[in-house]
């Protein structure tokens, strides 16, 4: 049985979640604020964790970007704002994807089927090489770690679906909206934005230079490259 952390501080909102998501079949704990939320996510025990933006002692950024030193399991942001820089903050810190307050139900149940698919799919696909090496890059598709010059580089979950993708068709140029799609999905609530900020948490992870990237190529008006 899948198990689901929900983060959330009032507490109408999280027991309509946790009911909803054991109605489905999930194992589900609540916490009600950022710290509780931390501590029980560190034990490593989640599948996925639901985690509210505004939350009391530690907020959700924080938790989202602690939670992502150690764990790449998906994390879906619930918030009650709705202007972009609380996505794009969100979204790049490594949340997988957000809703926004109020939602139905019915579809923030979707969403949890849905990334828990796709994280599943990620980890569990045989599609992939096991290794690639290219310019000093070595990514270890089996146990998921990333080296750049044999130094490793800590990614999330997105960051490093992003990077196998454009990795195993170099050369080949694609949109921002392409890449949303076959990254995030159909489903996933965001825009061509979302790409943009992995994009450049990528090379900031990745490259010396991140303005005169080695790897990963801006292509004006079309979109990015793998280059090789």
């Amino acid at each position: 049985m899948k198990q689901i952390l929900i983060v959330e501080d009032e507490q109408l909102i999280a027991e309509l979640e946790r009911d909803y998501l054991e109605v489905s079949g999930y194992k589900v704990d609540i916490a009600m604020d950022g710290e509780q939320g931390l501590k029980l996510a560190l034990r490593g025990v989640y599948d996925l964790i639901l985690l509210d933006v505004m939350l009391p002692l530690l907020n959700g950024f924080e938790v989202c970007k602690q939670i992502r030193e150690h764990h790449q399991i998906p994390i879906l942001m619930v918030t009650a704002k709705k202007e972009d820089i609380d996505v794009i903050r969100g979204l790049g810190l490594g949340a997988d994807d957000y809703i926004t307050k109020p939602f139905k139900p019915g579809e923030l149940v979707a969403r949890v089927k849905a990334h828990l698919a796709r994280y599943e799919r990620l980890i569990g696909t045989k599609e992939q090489k096991d290794e690639i090496r290219i310019q000093g890059l070595f990514i270890d598709n089996a146990s998921r770690r990333v080296f750049v010059h044999e130094q490793e580089i800590n990614l999330t979950t997105k960051e490093f679906e992003l990077l196998i993708f454009l990795a195993t068709n170099p050369n080949r140029v694609f949109s921002k909206d392409h890449i949303f799609e076959r990254i995030w999905g159909f489903d996933a609530m965001g825009d061509a934005q979302t790409v943009t900020v992995h994009i450049r948490k990528l090379r900031e992870k990745m490259e010396i230079d991140p303005s005169n990237s080695q790897y990963i190529e801006t292509v004006w008006g079309a979109g990015y490259r793998f280059r090789v």
